[in-house]
This record gives C-alpha cells, sequence and structure tokens, in this order.
C-alpha cells in the first residue's frame, strides 16, 4: 500500500471500479467472508494500537468518532488467537462503563460493540446471570459499574477497557481499584475510550509516561454518520467549548492563574458583531526572517464607540496568522486581511525587526496606514489590562478563533505556559491597546488649565 494511505480501503476506495474490481476478484470465497472483520484493513489511524511499550491507551475523540468499535476491536485482538480455539495474548478481561447498563447495551451488545464486530466463528457467549463474555477459546471478560469500584477488589485481569471513563462519577476510585487488580501477564494494559473532560483523573493519566494518546474530532467518522446529524451539530455548537469538547475531542481545561477562562471567552462570543466605527489588523512578526521562522500573529479587531470612551466595546473578528512564512508571507497576509475587512490602520510591533518591518509592508502596499509600537513590558504586563476589559464584558468574540482563545487560556500573571510563543495574543493586545486603551489613557490624562 502507498505510503501517506491511511488504509488498505482507502487504497482501493481511491482506485476506482478497476482497482475495486481487480482487489474482489483476486479473493477467494473465505476471504471475501473474512475481509469484514479485518479491522486493521478498515481502521482509522486513532482506532489502530500506536507502537512501542505502552501501558494505557486513551484514544480520544468526538461523539461518533469510532471510539466504541476501536474498543470493540481491540478486546479482540487480546483474546483471540490465530484459530478459534487457539488462545490469545490476554485470558481475563474486565470491562468497564459508568453503569453495568451501559457497558453491557454499548460495550457488549451495541452496534459497535463487541458481539456485533465478531466473527461468527469467535464471538463470544453472553452469560447473563455471571456479568461475562465467554470466547469460544476460554478466554474471558467480565464486566463492572464505576459506581461500585469495590467490586474491582478480589478479581484479577490482564487486559481492561474502560469506556466514557471522563464522565464516571467515581472515576478516581476506580481507576485506583482497577490498577491492583492488574496483575496476570508479563504486561497488562489498558484501552480507555473517552469524550475528553477537564477531570483529575483524565489528566493524570494523560500526563503518565506510560499513556499513549490517539486523538479524532467526528468529522473523521462522517462516513458512517448521517450528515444530517453532523451539519445540526456543527451549526449549533461549532466554536463553542461545548462543541470543541464533544465534536472535537478536545481536552478543554483552563490554567491555574490564566488571566483568560474558557467560560470567559465563551461568554463573549457573538455570532455577529455589529457595524463598527474603527477597524485595525494587528501584527507581532516573528523574530526571525526566513520560511522556518516562528508563528506571526495576525489579529483583525473593531470598535463600536457608542457613549463615552469607557463603554466602548470591542470586538475580535478573525485571526489571519500565519506559520513557516517569511517576510513577505506573513506581509501579504496582513494586507490581505486590511483588504477583506477594510480596515482603517495596520499596527505592528518593531521590537525584533525595527524599520525593516515597516519596509516589508510598504513593499506590498506603500500607502497603507501604518503604525508601529514598541514593547516596554512584558507580554503577561501588557495583557493584563486587556483581561480587564474582557472581566467587564467589554470585549468579545466572533466565531472560530479556537486557536488565539487556546493561546489566551495559557497566559498567565507568570508569563506563557503554553507551546511555543503566544504570536497571536501579542497581536490581539496590541489590537485592543490601539483601539480602547489609548483613546482611555488619553481621556482620563489630566487637563491643565492655562493661568
Amino acid at each position: 500500500m502507498p505510503h501517506g494511505v491511511r488504509s488498505g480501503a482507502d487504497w482501493i476506495v481511491s482506485g476506482g471500479p478497476e482497482r475495486q474490481k481487480t482487489f474482489l476478484d483476486g479473493l477467494s470465497e473465505r476471504e471475501l467472508l473474512a475481509l469484514p472483520y479485518l479491522f486493521e484493513f478498515w481502521a482509522f489511524d486513532h482506532q489502530l494500537p500506536p507502537e512501542g511499550d505502552w501501558k494505557n491507551w486513551v484514544i480520544m475523540g468526538g461523539r461518533g468518532a469510532g471510539k466504541t468499535r476501536a474498543g470493540a476491536e481491540w478486546v479482540r485482538s487480546c483474546v483471540e488467537g490465530s484459530r478459534p480455539l487457539d488462545p490469545g495474548r490476554c485470558r481475563r478481561l474486565a470491562l468497564v462503563g459508568e453503569t453495568v447498563e451501559q457497558v453491557r447495551e454499548v460495550m457488549v451488545f451495541g452496534e459497535s460493540g463487541i458481539i456485533a464486530c465478531s466473527p461468527p466463528d469467535r464471538k463470544p457467549d453472553w452469560q447473563a446471570t455471571r456479568k461475562a463474555l465467554v470466547w469460544p477459546n476460554g478466554a474471558e471478560a467480565r464486566i463492572f459499574s464505576a459506581h461500585e469500584p469495590e467490586a474491582l477488589r478480589g478479581p484479577q485481569f490482564d487486559a481492561a477497557w474502560l469506556d466514557e471513563l471522563a464522565k464516571w462519577k467515581k472515576a478516581q476510585d476506580t481507576w485506583d481499584m482497577l490498577q491492583f487488580a492488574l496483575r496476570l501477564g508479563d504486561d497488562p494494559q489498558l484501552c480507555i475510550t473517552t469524550t475528553p473532560r477537564n477531570v483529575g483523573v483524565l489528566k493524570a493519566i494523560l500526563a503518565a509516561s506510560s499513556t499513549v494518546v490517539t486523538h479524532a474530532p467526528t468529522e473523521a467518522n462522517r462516513a458512517n454518520l448521517a450528515d444530517s446529524f453532523l451539519e445540526e451539530v456543527r451549526a449549533r455548537y461549532a466554536g463553542t467549548r461545548l462543541g470543541r469538547q464533544e465534536l472535537d475531542g478536545l481536552l478543554m481545561e483552563d490554567t491555574e492563574g490564566a488571566l483568560w477562562t474558557r467560560g470567559d471567552l465563551e461568554a463573549a462570543r457573538v455570532p455577529q458583531p455589529p457595524e463598527l466605527d474603527r477597524i485595525v489588523v494587528a501584527v507581532d512578526p516573528p523574530v526571525t526572517g526566513h520560511s522556518g521562522s516562528d508563528e506571526c500573529g495576525i489579529i483583525v479587531a473593531g470598535v463600536r464607540r457608542t457613549g463615552q470612551v469607557q463603554d466602548w466595546r470591542g470586538y475580535v473578528l478573525a485571526d489571519r496568522s500565519v506559520s513557516g512564512e517569511g517576510p513577505a508571507g506573513w506581509a501579504n497576509a496582513a494586507v490581505r486581511a486590511m483588504e477583506e475587512f477594510g480596515a482603517d490602520r495596520l499596527v505592528a510591533e518593531v521590537n525584533q525587526g525595527g524599520d525593516l518591518v515597516e519596509t516589508v509592508i510598504r513593499q506590498v502596499d506603500p500607502l497603507i496606514p501604518f503604525k508601529a509600537v514598541h514593547a516596554t513590558r512584558g507580554k503577561s504586563t501588557r495583557a493584563e489590562p486587556v483581561a480587564a476589559l474582557y472581566e467587564q464584558g467589554r470585549i468579545h468574540h466572533a466565531l472560530g478563533l479556537d486557536r488565539l482563545e487556546d493561546q489566551m487560556c495559557a497566559m498567565t500573571s507568570r508569563g506563557f505556559e503554553g507551546r511555543g510563543s503566544p504570536d497571536r495574543v501579542d497581536a490581539l493586545v496590541w489590537a485592543i491597546h490601539d483601539l480602547i486603551i489609548e483613546p482611555s489613557a488619553k481621556w482620563r490624562r489630566p487637563r491643565v488649565r492655562a493661568v
């Protein structure tokens, strides 16, 4: 299969009818019957176990991203041998969900559950009185509820599948009890399928050196989802904290001491900004000027001047930041943003590039209204008055500013605690300073009376 192709199925489908016919005609009747159960052939990348040594495999994804199917197929890979009666690498498994009913209805009997995924000659029997699945080769999986962590005292296992751990009310207790039960075999492993939530036990698991993670948004599995479902949930939740968690499968957590929180930014969003009195494009150029440079922050923002200066409202309209661009690349992106939004001025920090910043921009548009700004204080100090405006409810966000908001939530009074440099936040800060903070400072400045 060619490099870069996701799966064997992708390669066949992309080849059109001729390749599909050639492939199917080359299979025996037995191979045709086995094909639907060869999960490695059909799977998405995030549904396959990562290589290397690991203890915990966390499959973190949006609703409908194929997490349950991945967990069920991982269980199959643990218990099945080469032939129906041959032993697999695991003999005793634990299946843990929020309730016994959810384990049974989703993990065992669900449309993507273990029984539905198993070929006829390897299908396990459900023993209701024992709350157990038993395979033809003697392997067993017992089911447990996270509401009763004490039930995990006594049994012992060589593997476990945990579903939707992030929503368990007794997640930490259940997790702790299970660790003591995983004492069979040479290398007990866990598969955890969950939509992420900002809970301590999940964050601790993700931080462990023995954990590997695969991730996918709901969109990754769109071929197996109703179009109407995707259209509805995207229309309703796109750009919201809930949407990023439940659809994009992202762990939304707030950094301790952050100047902005996810809740604050969600409250600041507006579906349609009003007509604005002034718009600027703010640029935070990268330190170096070549194609391998850091990100260039380019933020478009405007102000609604209603009443006194202290009542003005700011609106962050767009994030047009670019990565890996040389000077000509980010300058062109900034000028395009000016044209797109009809901005009144381009504001750019010139601490690193000096006059070169303006020179590069004027090579793209010689007549552009340009203002150079110099940073005399640290990033956090500059950002604090802007954060205060957010606390007052005076700054609003258009939709689609996810990456900017991620950086904002990693900016603390101690400094930036995210990856790389907060170039998007820096550009945002310059924009709001130009639109609101500087005019406010001039308004508050005491007037000197002539004597």
